[in-house]
């Protein structure tokens, strides 16, 4: 099974940003839906964007308000989540996952494989 390995999380202030990286196998970076949620203490996990195999991104308008931009690298075999101005309500464990090319990109039931998570905190 495809493994998902999450990096780039911290503690930042208010208004910060910070870069995640998802490292993948190549084939699956290439040929599979990547996306990126979250999950905050005591609430469910949320979706966040997702980049399609020939690069077409979805966003969850409403939580990442243009802050946040995915993308993804074939040749190093990453997808990453760019994320500015970051505000508290965004501390959360920020994942990786893959889903089958076609399936519903802001569902996580879509998504067979995920990373182990990589926590991001927004604070003063």
């Amino acid at each position: 099974q495809a493994q998902l390995v999450e990096s780039g999380g911290g503690l930042v202030r208010p208004g910060d940003s910070l870069r995640l990286s998802c490292a993948a196998p190549p084939r699956t970076v290439m040929w599979y839906t990547m996306g990126w949620f979250r999950q905050a203490p005591g609430k469910e996990r949320e979706f966040v964007a997702a980049i399609s195999r020939i690069g077409t991104t979805t966003y969850n308008v409403d939580s990442v308000k243009g802050r946040f931009t995915i993308s993804k690298n074939d040749r190093k075999s990453t997808v990453d989540l760019q994320m500015n101005s970051l505000e508290p309500e965004d501390t959360a464990v920020y994942y990786c996952a893959a889903a089958q090319p076609g399936a519903p990109s802001r569902d996580s039931k879509s998504y067979q494989t995920w990373g182990q998570g990589t926590q991001v905190t927004v604070s003063s």
